[in-house]
């Protein structure tokens, strides 16, 4: 969903949101670098320029088994890549982050009344129809409001970001408009419902949790599900002629999940016309030394990082945490990672707000820095004394699992980098590799871990993106897509006041103060804003690169 930062391994990723609206676009040019980064590179071309027809083959690095994407399994950057193919969305995003209705879903919504409650009204196109011949009515967004609120705990959601804060979604002057009632004021209004699931997935916590588990039932989109090839790893969608929009370009998509190596081999062979290369330089390299090929890079709402879990035995105390957080040089892992893809290396300082984002501010403090000598004191005091070469206490060692998706050298290296600095502060690290497709749904959503690196991917909506990140557990024990399993009553009051305001600026200050106090829990460690660059044919229009832009799937295809 909209509401939610995707998650990504390498080229791997989560989703996330931005709270109150435009949040910068356009070139970015960074002090002291005299490189300009766009806000989006996809080879923008009128759709006259772009001739009906043919096949696109776009690698992947992950094959999804959940395609609910608003379930917490479901919520990872390679199911939205395909997904947002097939599914409706109200809102689309031009690359300055500006919002507008998407008119083949919604013809019109906007905040109707304000006072004494918040209420937004939309008034859907009644030529939309999901696949099954059914339309697109307000009971679709009633149903997915009270499978997403967080109200049963059966509903295995990624986030109730938002939905929590409605009081009721009833039906208009016909089936056709809906009115949205909030019991709360949430400034973040436009990223919600997005993407709507069919009222028939949200009506009971089964469906919703199992009906899309290697399934995709029902469609509402430019193209159709076509088939899974399990063996073959690929997905196939194909032109959806009922469609109401403006015909798609492409007969057929065919998506091929490989570990994130063979990726860059099978499109610089000329296997693959399209894939993300990841902040990689031998990659990116490679792709780009691709005869007929270039490499489009972007400035997104997307950061690397590493997950601290704190419900792991070992990482249970926040001052262990702060240590181990002190003890990675993260300057050095921003520069190791970044050197050679022709992208400025800044550190992030922020768990909102990208660098070039308005609302930036350095957040991290002495907690950011690279400090090993105060690592060693937090250690001693909180029992953990060396032993030799590493740390022990209560006869345990302080032996971290760093868990990693196999075939992506970047987390590999990352792994061996911080492998290197914790030991100065005897602290082991093991590294383990896990299969790519399991990396998510076995490791990191169970916290099958201790510390792992991947990457978020955002939204327009910095603050309601984020939120379920950073979220306490209200039982201790649902912790949703908090995969660091940390968080404080404070954290989720002040990210609550921010997500509420409706005057952007004070949302923005709100939203910087609850980063302070992220900062001191120690639940992700940011590293830095992560390039989009996607490796793709130089024929191939209107994909690539996308920053805030959204992808309209329809006009995509290749050149005249």
């Amino acid at each position: 969903m909209k509401a939610a930062r995707l998650v990504v391994a390498a080229a791997a990723s989560l989703s996330l949101v931005s709270c109150g609206g435009g949040t910068g676009g356009g070139p970015v040019d960074n002090a002291g670098d005299d490189r300009t980064i766009k806000a989006f590179d996809i080879n923008p071309q009128p759709r006259d320029r772009v001739r009906d027809g043919g096949t696109l083959r776009w690698g992947i690095n992950e094959f999804p088994a959940q395609w609910n994407r608003n379930h917490v399994d479901g919520n990872l950057a390679m199911a939205a890549v395909v997904s947002n193919a097939l599914l409706p969305s109200p809102f689309l995003s031009d690359e300055k982050a500006e919002i507008t209705p998407d008119r083949d879903y919604v013809l019109e919504a906007k905040v109707t009344e304000q006072r004494p409650k918040q209420v937004v009204t939309y008034a859907l196109n009644p030529k939309a129809r999901w696949s099954d011949g059914k339309p697109i009515t307000w009971a679709d967004y009633q149903a997915q409001w009270q499978a997403l609120n967080g109200r049963d705990s059966g509903y295995h959601i990624a986030s109730p970001t938002g939905y929590q804060d409605i009081e009721k979604v009833a039906r208009g002057k016909d089936d056709f408009e809906v009115v949205v009632t909030f019991a709360r004021p949430f400034g973040d209004w436009q990223s919600l419902f997005g993407p709507l699931m069919p009222a028939s997935t949200n009506q009971t916590p089964e469906a919703f949790n199992t009906s899309w588990l290697n399934k995709i039932p029902v469609t509402a989109g430019p193209f159709k599900f076509g088939g899974f090839d399990q063996t073959a790893k690929t997905i196939t969608l194909v032109r959806d002629e009922s469609w109401w929009g403006e015909r798609a370009k492409l007969d057929k998509i065919i998506y091929r999940a490989s570990e994130q190596d063979s990726l860059i081999g099978a499109f610089s062979n000329g296997e693959l016309d399209i894939i993300d290369v990841g902040p990689s330089a031998p990659g990116y390299a490679r792709a780009k030394a691709t005869s007929g090929a270039q490499v489009r890079q972007a400035a997104g709402p997307d950061f690397r990082h590493f997950t601290f879990n704190g419900s792991s035995e070992l990482l249970r105390d926040r001052n262990v945490r702060q240590a181990i957080q002190l003890g990675i040089n993260r300057q050095a892992i921003a520069q190791s990672d970044l050197q050679g893809l022709d992208w400025p290396i800044a550190l992030l300082n922020n768990h909102f707000f990208m660098n070039t984002q308005e609302g930036y501010q350095d957040n991290a403090g002495n907690l950011g820095a690279y400090n090993p000598q105060r690592a060693r004191q937090l250690l001693d005091a909180a029992g953990w004394k060396l032993n030799g070469a590493v740390r022990q206490k209560d006869g345990k060692t302080l032996d971290l699992r760093f868990v990693v998706p196999s075939g992506v050298q970047l987390s590999k290296q990352e792994g061996e980098l911080a492998q290197s600095m914790l030991a100065q502060i005897g602290v082991k690290l093991t590294i383990k590799a896990v299969p790519s497709d399991d990396f998510f749904t076995n490791y990191v959503i169970p916290g099958n871990f201790d510390i792992t690196p991947f990457a978020y991917i955002g939204t327009p909506f910095p603050v309601s993106s984020s939120y379920g990140i950073y979220a306490n557990s209200a039982d201790g024990k649902t912790w949703n897509a908090n995969f660091g399993r940390t968080g404080s009553k404070a954290i989720d009051e002040a990210m609550s006041r921010a997500a509420q305001s409706l005057d952007p600026a004070r949302a923005r200050a709100i939203t910087n103060a609850a980063d302070q106090l992220i900062w001191e829990e120690v639940n992700v460690l940011p590293l830095y804003q992560r390039p989009q660059m996607v490796a793709a044919k130089a024929t191939l229009a209107n994909v690539g690169a996308r920053g805030f832009y959204d992808l309209r799937y329809e006009d995509i295809g290749f050149m005249r």
